[in-house]
Parts: C-alpha cells; sequence; structure tokens
C-alpha cells in the first residue's frame, strides 16, 4: 500500500492523517470512484492503533441482540443527550443514533469482527477477553440512569488483551489498500493550496521516503516506543527525540493536488503551548496519543479561514476499576469532600477531579474492602492492569489506624474526611443510601481499621498516570463535514473529521464514543467530498 512519494497526478481527495478517521474517509471515497491519497506523519494508527477498540454503538445492533439486549434509538438518545450536550445539533446526534448499527455492518464489511453475548456481572473499564461487550460508559451510574434506560453499547473489536485497536486499525489499513487508496508515511502537511477563489486544491508537505538509509532505523524507534510513549512518554522521550532527528534531516519537499481535501490528522495534547492557553488545569495529565497529535490539522483548518471550538474541553481518565471493589471505596479532595459518585465513567469522575479539585485526589478503603480488591484481581483484569496493579499494592499506597491518621498521611484535611465518612456512614447504616447516590452494591460501610489510601491525583506517579487527550476542533457543516469558514459559509473544498473536527463526542467522552465519531465524521466526509468531485467533473464533462 505504502508508495515512495505520491505520484504526479491530480488526486480527486487527499486525506490528512490515517487513524479511524482518515482510513474511513479514504474507504467511503473510494466506494465512490475516488482517487484517494493518504499522508500521515506517522506509519498509519494514530491513537486508534494504541487504543482498547470499543466501539459506541447502539439501537440494536446484532452483538447486543445475541446478548438479549434490547436497545433503541431513542434509548440510545436519551442516554447520549446527556453526555452530548451542545456539541452537535438534535438532528446530528439522532442520525448517529439511527446509523448506530449499520456503522457496525460498515465495519464488518471491511473485516472487522464482533461478538455478542452477556456482559460482565461487575463495572469495569476495559473487560476481560471473556467479554465483548459492557456498559462502556455513565449508562448505569447516578444522574444518567435516572433519565434513560441502561443499556450495553461499548462493542469490543474481537481481539486478546489490549490488541483491540491495533487490529481494528489493520483491517480499516487492508480494506483500504484492496480499494486503491495510496498511502505515503512519515509525510507532514505544513501547507494547503488553493486557488484563486479561494477553493483548496492540495498540500505541501515534507516527507522522510521509505526508501532513505534512515527509515529502518526510524521504523524501529516508532514502534518500541508507540505503546509506552503513550502512557509513559517520559521513559521514551530520548528515543521519540532521535527518531524525529532522523526525520528531519532526511525529509524533503513535496507537494500533492486533489479537489478536495480532508484534515484528519487528531487532536493537540502534545502541544504544550496550546494545552497551556486552552486548558491550563490539564497540563499534569498523560498525553493520550501519538507525537502527530500537535494541533498541526486544526491549525492547518484555522489557515484556511476556519474557526474552532470547545478547545478548553480535555478528557483525562482516572479509572478506579477494575477491580470492582475499588469502586466501594470513597475518593476525596485535599479538604476532606466526596469528589463525586466512584462508579461514574472514569473520565466523568476525572473531569471533576481536575475542574473542582485541582486535579488532587485520594481513594480511601477499609480492610474488608482492600480485601476484596485484591480477590478480584484474577477475575476482572487483563495483564495491562495487573501491572498497574503491583504499583498501587506496593509503593502507590498508604496505610493507617485512624481515618485522621490516613488523612495526615495523604495531606488531606483531618477533620473534612472525618466528616465525609461519618456522613457516608450514617445515611448507609440509616437505609437512606449514599448521599452521593453510588449504586447500593457497592457501598458498605468504611469503617473496618486499618485504613488504606491511593493517591489518584495528576501528578500522583508516573506509573499510575491520568491519560488523557483534547475534544475541541475545528468547526464543520454537520451534514456534510465540510469546515465552516470564520466569514460565513464553507472553506471550499476542505473537510475534517474526527479530533480535527467538533463531533459527537466533544463535550465528554465514554469508552467507544470517540471512535465511533471517527468512523461516523470521516465517512461523511469522504461521501460528501467524493460526491463533490464527481458532480464537478459530470458538470465539465456536459461543457
Amino acid at each position: 500500500m505504502t508508495v515512495t512519494m505520491p505520484r504526479d497526478i491530480e488526486y480527486d481527495v487527499i486525506v490528512v492523517g490515517f487513524g479511524a478517521a482518515g482510513a474511513a474517509a479514504a474507504i467511503e471515497a473510494a466506494d465512490r470512484g475516488a482517487r484517494v491519497l493518504v499522508l500521515d506523519r506517522g506509519y498509519g494508527g494514530g491513537a486508534t492503533a494504541l487504543s482498547g477498540g470499543i466501539i459506541y454503538a447502539g439501537a440494536g445492533t446484532a452483538e447486543q441482540r445475541a446478548g438479549g439486549y434490547d436497545d433503541s434509538v431513542e434509548d440510545m438518545r436519551a442516554y447520549l443527550e446527556q453526555e452530548v450536550g451542545d456539541a452537535v445539533s438534535g438532528e446530528t446526534l439522532q442520525r448517529f443514533c439511527e446509523q448506530s448499527p449499520a456503522l457496525i455492518d460498515w465495519l464488518k464489511r471491511q473485516g472487522v469482527r464482533f461478538r455478542g453475548g452477556p456482559v460482565p456481572s461487575y463495572k469495569t473499564s476495559y473487560p476481560t477477553d471473556d467479554f465483548y461487550l459492557y456498559y462502556s460508559g455513565n449508562e448505569k451510574a447516578y444522574p444518567y440512569a435516572l433519565h434513560a434506560r441502561p443499556v450495553p453499547r461499548g462493542h469490543r473489536v474481537l481481539a486478546p488483551g489490549m490488541s483491540s485497536g491495533k487490529v481494528l486499525f489493520e483491517h480499516l489499513r487492508r480494506s483500504a489498500k484492496v480499494k486503491g487508496v495510496e498511502f505515503v508515511p512519515l509525510c507532514r502537511v505544513h501547507e494547503l493550496l488553493s486557488d484563486g477563489d479561494g477553493r483548496i486544491r492540495g498540500v505541501r508537505y515534507r516527507a522522510m521516503s521509505a526508501n532513505h538509509p534512515h527509515a529502518r532505523r526510524h521504523r524501529v524507534l516508532t514502534k518500541l516506543t508507540g505503546k509506552t510513549g503513550t502512557w509513559l512518554p517520559g521513559l521514551v522521550k530520548g528515543a521519540v527525540e532521535h527518531a524525529e532527528a532522523l526525520w528531519a534531516a532526511a525529509a524533503v519537499d513535496g507537494e500533492a493536488h486533489a479537489r478536495a481535501v480532508i484534515l484528519a490528522a487528531g487532536g493537540f495534547v502534545h502541544n504544550r503551548e496550546w494545552m497551556a492557553e486552552h486548558a491550563p488545569e490539564f497540563l499534569k495529565i498523560s498525553p493520550l496519543g501519538t507525537p502527530g497529535d500537535d494541533g498541526s490539522g486544526i491549525a492547518l483548518g484555522v489557515a484556511a479561514g476556519g474557526r474552532t471550538d470547545k478547545m478548553g474541553n480535555v478528557t483525562a481518565w482516572r479509572f478506579l476499576s477494575p477491580p470492582s471493589a475499588f469502586l466501594e471505596g470513597l475518593t476525596v479532595g485535599r479538604d476532606g469532600r466526596r469528589i463525586a459518585n466512584e462508579d461514574l465513567y472514569g473520565a466523568t469522575h476525572g473531569n471533576v477531579m481536575m475542574r473542582e479539585f485541582g486535579g488532587a485526589g485520594w481513594a480511601i478503603y477499609d480492610t474488608p474492602t482492600w480485601r476484596k480488591v485484591k480477590d478480584q484481581i484474577r477475575e476482572q483484569t487483563q495483564l495491562f492492569q495487573r501491572l498497574q496493579l503491583i504499583y498501587l499494592f506496593t509503593l502507590g499506597r498508604k496505610k493507617a489506624s485512624t481515618i485522621e491518621d490516613i488523612a495526615v498521611k495523604n495531606g488531606i484535611d483531618p477533620s473534612g474526611l472525618r466528616r465525609t465518612v461519618d456522613e457516608y456512614n450514617r445515611d448507609i447504616r440509616s437505609g437512606a443510601g449514599d448521599p452521593a447516590h453510588k449504586e447500593p452494591e457497592l457501598c458498605p460501610p468504611l469503617e473496618t481499621a486499618p485504613f488504606y489510601s491511593i493517591n489518584i491525583s495528576a501528578d500522583s506517579s508516573m506509573f499510575y498516570p491520568i491519560p488523557g487527550l483534547t475534544l475541541g476542533g475545528l468547526i464543520v457543516d454537520e451534514r456534510t463535514g465540510e469546515v465552516a469558514h470564520r466569514d460565513g459559509g464553507t472553506v471550499a473544498g476542505l473537510y475534517a473529521a474526527g479530533h480535527n473536527a467538533i463531533g459527537v463526542c466533544s463535550n465528554s467522552y465514554v469508552s467507544g464514543l470517540s471512535i465511533a465519531d471517527c468512523i461516523f465524521s470521516g465517512r461523511r466526509a469522504g461521501a460528501h467530498a467524493a460526491a463533490t468531485v464527481q458532480s464537478a467533473s459530470g458538470d465539465r464533462d456536459q461543457l
């Protein structure tokens, strides 16, 4: 699929970025007869290939039905309205929900496999290989369950361990290749080309040839640092910088021309200047993605006249489970106040901690719950989760004989923590239930010494990071994916998709919603770009 450099022809569509959104755009455009070129600063895959490979889908997928779960467009929309808010219009959200079963079917046609069946009986941020359908968001948590009937919608790509994201992308890559899409890796687009009328007509780039003597070393370094760089970027900083130097020494200038350009180059969590400007309270999180998530795609759109929104929206993931007994403790801030009900999805709970508690928090447990956590490890966790638990059960926890002592050891206000614990225990014992409305089965009293704590703060440890990514981007026409112009209308010939664009998950994040929106928005842009090009060609043929 790889070509050394773009051929000297005019393409119909150029896609900048080759993750889920770029691949979906390229496949959709190729299916409609377009000649498609994809340019990517890496080797393809983006954050998608590093992810857990979850697709948020519902409204009656075959996998839901196989598990005996009845879902509808109305139920799916009622839940997502709470997550999506004003990120997209009601019409777009309705279309997203209506098309959800067909999105899974489209992925199957690209070779992606899913499995229905039962869901875990416990709450988890990522299931074991026994399960490929699960509650991947806030469906069962307060207050979301008050407004929508809980239904599992997390569809995990069929693959072992944490390889689901990689397997997902490889199927998309293979499908694009079969359909004739040309792909150039190690290619960074730095300028959009336009004609006298302001219509986008192509790109300028710098690229390192796959045949260059540095290419093999660059590929090895990239492969070695990819996954580690996502979770522990500090460990591989030197290797990443060396790979960057190899590329810079070998890259050459070039141009490629097309009648439409689709920006699908990811978010900007690796752009520290933009993070400091738009979301300074999230500077301590661990950037989740690839070095390509530097905002370059968004910057190209802005330079062409586009406008952005929701640039301060960042998702920060503090997953407490699995094991699910970790949800049975209390999470508190520095003043001892409760952060939120612990059974919220990790990014929802993390957002409260980051924005309302300064990114600082602790989870407090008593002895019976701490023992229960250990008992659940074998049944509820994947290998990568167990590796993190080694840290949490050794260097990552503190122990004390009283609530006041565990507070002092962590720098928490002792009287504040005592009030929180006493209020919680009183309401549990009285039958009133958790003051924060956590599910009753997750609410044992917290009263048996010794007590244990985990530091869940954003900067707690490199071995227990809070990963996160940006959600804002270019405003687009929600019917077509065309980039909105700051002076009105759209930028002719320019589209945006995935994390380059405002979409369904630009206000809030739950597992699978980002990739689902990448596929949804990528296909939308690819279909409209190809149709527009074909229409223009037909008009010229009639002259």
